[in-house]
């Protein structure tokens, strides 16, 4: 199942009339109300808006990460409004490196929905090609009665620390080296790095231009650290469980994907709890 699409052929019409429906990801962690700011600025003609606090995420509750799994039937509700029906084609797309979208991405194909692609390159890649822009907002359409799924394939904080402790759990952290050692952490209040995970940022899963590597890139690099720490089933984490996404992913495009969970509460809900360990400096 292919789980990225380019910007030329996200261009074109659907070649055998699938209906698509497309969601703008743009998100900054730091500036909450910058996405919403850039997509009334330009979207992609027809997308719609997905706000990652209040479209991709849950509320936070004590204990919990910064951005909870959203409630099934809140997400379902969502995703009724704006058309999606389960032999739909989503597309969603960011700024360019993906990790917000494949947040979107992830939280479909968690619920089972087979047909989602993650636009290569994002928006940064479509003003590049000189594709249409527009301010106009689409107006919700085809509103469809969706059913409540649970999401599959993720990991509890209870369920991580137990893999951990029995060395059966292969974890890979997404944030930049500089957080995983624990410097410069702006972010969480804790600086540093679940004892026992492994550092690969997200970013390293693209290339020079902000789009994915190849499959065979992906799929060398990702065995390469796969066979460095063999034994264990292989969980992705972050700060909060968006760039965590973009790993499984990578993944997917590496087809490797399958098994691949995601540590949803990630370091935010780790850390949530003082009497858990934490760890710092460089991996390896």
């Amino acid at each position: 199942m292919d789980a990225l699409i380019d910007c030329q052929t996200l261009a074109e019409p659907s070649p055998d009339g699938v209906a698509r429906v497309i969601f703008d990801c743009r998100s900054d962690i730091a500036r909450p109300a910058w996405g919403a700011q850039v997509y009334a600025q330009g979207h992609i003609p027809g997308a719609y808006f997905a706000e990652v606090n209040a479209d991709l995420s849950g509320p936070r509750v004590p204990g919990s990460g910064r951005h909870p799994l959203p409630d099934t039937r809140e997400f379902a509700r969502w995703l009724g409004v704006h058309g999606v029906a389960p032999d739909t084609l989503v597309v969603a797309y960011d700024q360019g490196h993906g990790a917000f979208a494949a947040r979107l991405w992830w939280l479909l194909r968690a619920r089972g929905h087979e047909r989602v692609r993650v636009l290569d390159g994002g928006f940064a890649a479509w003003t590049a090609a000189s594709l249409p822009v527009t301010a106009e907002t689409s107006a919700a359409a085809n509103a469809r009665s969706v059913v409540a799924r649970p999401f599959a394939g993720w990991l509890s904080t209870t369920q991580v620390r137990r893999g951990l402790a029995d060395c059966a759990l292969l974890l890979v952290d997404a944030r930049g080296a500089d957080r995983y050692a624990g410097q410069n952490e702006t972010i969480d209040p804790v600086a540093g790095h679940v004892p026992g995970a492994v550092s690969r940022p997200f970013l390293d899963n693209l290339d020079a231009n902000g789009r994915f590597l190849s499959a065979a890139q992906l799929r060398a690099q990702w065995q390469a650290l796969i066979d460095a720490n063999p034994g264990g089933a292989l969980a992705t984490m972050c700060g909060s469980g968006i760039t965590a996404c973009h790993h499984l992913l990578a993944l997917e495009v590496a087809g490797l994907g399958d098994g691949a969970r995601l540590y949803a509460g990630s370091f935010s809900e780790w850390t949530a709890d003082p009497e858990r360990p934490v760890a710092t400096g460089a991996a390896g």
